[in-house]
């Protein structure tokens, strides 16, 4: 077990498990949607059937995230994050022998729960390893996301037009997860636990203390808020721009998703030169502003395009941002904010874009989309209660000692 910063070699070691992790996850992510049209026709299922299966999903893909942190504070890190990978790979092999759509449904549970736990547990464990540099390592982080969510559409579409089974398609996935466990399980790692009496000491009573809960709040209304406008246009882009070839629309799609891990890899190397909050807020006002324009350019699809791809490279450092933020602001709370703020962005992608949906028919795609831009603005001001929060307590902190010994020197007069 570790309970500080690891050396170099075994951070190095963890590193690359965390990227490998990552990929799996973002793999994940987007391996059902990208099967759909196969197992759908094989259990007799309608659209409506898999928005429940999303929706049903993306819950437990937040109390995945959410539980992990709390596990981890409890019976330490090694145990619960192998234990979220294991879980991906058991479930992807339930869902390769699953008979029927209520054993389909019953391994997604298994499947998203193991998804959020390594979404809340591999971003807690690099708030833990880079305490100097958290922003930069937790954007390179989230490129591997990217990478997994990027390649699997191209790769699954390959393998199945030449005639392979989507059954063996998620099997192998579940194949590739079990020795990412396995070498998580046997690798050191910081513990993650909260031990008893961890965290600020307050001056004056002398007893431990807890920060306020006010800024972690504002930042899991910010983290919702981004993946919110985020997944708004991931979900609806190809639909909003219905008049023009699917190819070419599904084309634009990528340029976002290829910009948003540009932008990923741009902050792993900009971070650690700018303020944090300046940079994060910076990015949100700027991304809302390029959407805006990407929707009031009209039908000029080639400036529309370039816009989108800007949207993507903004909107990419700010929720590895985010989860940095939590981190620098509750360091004795890595596991807990890592897991938090992970299930917040889940259910920040729960509301909005299916609100959208609902809302198309009356207000349409791209007064949503608007909406989606709008977001920003909100953003922005989350962050900012955000910093004055935690700015405000770190400075009642640094009054305390004074108020201490004010009141220790009246004692003594007395």
């Amino acid at each position: 077990m570790v309970t500080s910063v690891p050396p170099a070699p075994l951070r190095r070691r963890l590193t690359l498990l965390g990227y490998a992790a990552f990929v799996l996850d973002g793999w994940n992510i987007v391996l059902i949607p990208s099967l759909i049209r196969s197992v759908g026709p094989d259990f007799k299922q309608s659209d409506a059937a898999f928005g429940l299966f999303f929706l049903l999903g993306s819950l437990v893909y937040a109390f995945g995230a959410w539980s992990n942190g709390a596990l981890t504070e409890r019976i330490g890190r090694r145990i619960v994050l192998p234990l979220s990978v294991l879980a991906l790979g058991v479930g992807f092999g339930a869902e390769a022998v699953a008979p029927t759509w209520t054993w389909l449904l019953l391994a997604s549970t298994l499947v998203s729960w193991g998804g959020g736990g390594i979404d809340g547990g591999v971003n807690s464990l690099f708030l833990d390893l880079y305490r100097d540099a958290r922003g930069g390592a937790l954007s390179l982080l989230h490129v591997f996301f990217s990478i997994g969510a990027l390649v699997a559409p191209f790769v699954i579409g390959q393998l199945l037009s030449t005639g392979l089974s989507w059954r063996v398609l998620i099997a192998g996935t579940g194949v590739v997860a079990l020795p990412v466990a396995a070498v998580l399980a046997i690798t050191p790692m910081p513990l993650g636990r909260r031990e008893p009496g961890a965290g600020p000491v307050d001056a004056a009573t002398g007893q431990p203390g807890e920060r306020s809960r006010v800024p972690f709040v504002a930042l899991a209304a910010a983290i919702a808020l981004y993946v919110g406008s985020e997944l708004a246009v991931s979900n609806w882009l190809v639909k909003y721009l219905a008049s023009v070839p699917i190819a070419t629309a599904t084309a634009v799609l990528s340029l976002f998703w290829a910009g948003l891990t540009l932008g990923r890899l741009l902050s792993s190397r900009l971070a650690e030169r700018v303020e944090y909050y300046t940079f994060t807020m910076g990015c949100a006002g700027l991304a809302g502003l390029a959407l805006l324009l990407a929707v009031l350019s009209g039908p000029a699809l080639l400036p529309a395009a370039a816009l989108l791809a800007l949207t993507g490279v903004l909107f990419g450092p700010i929720y590895p941002m985010i989860i940095a933020l939590g981190g620098n602001i509750y360091p004795n709370r890595l596991a807990a904010v890592g897991g938090g703020l992970s299930a917040a962005a889940v259910v920040g992608g729960t509301v909005y874009p299916p609100l959208m949906g609902l809302l198309a028919s009356t207000i349409g795609l791209r007064a949503g989309m608007i909406g989606a831009a709008l977001l920003g603005m909100p953003q922005i001001l989350a962050l900012l209660a955000a910093r004055l929060t935690a700015g405000q307590r770190k400075a009642d902190e640094a009054t305390r000692p004074m108020v201490a010994a004010s009141a220790a020197w009246i004692k003594r007069r007395k």
